[in-house]
């Protein structure tokens, strides 16, 4: 089966449909992730209601200037597997680069306090990215999730010891340096996610993306290195499980 890694799923109803199709299509994992308390309390109530859906709980940089209050309370609860989704994003700049470093630091904090996994977020911010994990210290468990960077990028985040996440861009005509990096990725060294309801893969793209669609995100990346889809199902849902130990939670 396939692990959805990353994925925002709307509430009640339109949630259960999602995760049930799904199932159907073999995607029998999913972690859906918080970006504010509000988001990560739903996500808990979501895996709650469906024993093969974890939870994240974590502010993204574009909240950033909202604080943390609440977030460090939801850790605790159960199935939240991780710290995130956190870190730098200075596409949009929507919380001010010296908050968005202090949030992002404090979140790696908590998840090498409370020994869990850590999802990051950066889009053109990779140097202080880099320097806010080198100062804090990058937590064992680690992800860069919808992996954007080339090989460059992905040389660097791996000698941090993290996973490398690829979502749906690694099918995009134009994410060249995105398929590079999957190429270069070593097998047991990556995860794939749908980042739902965005990014949705070839042939869907510009719809609003779902969990069923991640064998479309796998198949991509299988194309990238020269291997079997297969291949990369197996070693992907095997990593997932060990970054968020999924088998123990």
């Amino acid at each position: 089966m396939w692990t959805d890694t990353h994925c925002h799923l709307p509430a009640g109803e339109e949630a259960d449909a999602m995760v049930a199709a799904a199932e159907a299509a073999d995607v029998g994992r999913l972690v859906v992730v918080g970006t504010d308390v509000a988001s990560s309390r739903h996500a808990i109530e979501t895996a709650a209601a469906h024993p093969a859906v974890w939870a994240t709980a974590g502010v993204h940089p574009h909240d950033a200037s909202g604080g943390l209050d609440g977030i460090a309370e939801l850790l605790g609860e159960p199935g939240v597997v991780a710290v995130g989704e956190c870190g730098l994003d200075y596409h949009y700049d929507r919380s001010p680069r010296a908050v968005q470093r202090r949030v992002f630091a404090a979140q790696v904090g908590l998840a090498l306090e409370r020994d869990l996994a850590l999802v990051v977020h950066t889009r053109e911010a990779w140097d202080d990215t880099f320097a806010v994990l080198d100062s804090e210290g990058t937590p064992a468990r680690t992800v860069f999730h919808c992996f954007t960077g080339g090989p460059a990028e992905a040389e660097r985040a791996l000698a941090t010891g993290s996973v490398l996440s690829f979502s749906g861009i690694v099918s995009f005509k134009g994410a060249t340096d995105v398929r590079e990096a999957a190429r270069h990725c070593p097998l047991d060294r990556l995860v794939v996610e749908t980042d739902s309801p965005y990014l949705a893969p070839v042939p869907n793209r510009g719809q609003a993306n779902r969990p069923a669609w991640l064998p479309l995100v796998g198949a991509a990346v299988a194309e990238a290195k020269g291997l079997a889809a297969e291949v990369v199902e197996h070693a992907s849902t095997t990593t997932a499980a060990a970054l968020f130990r999924l088998e123990s939670s």
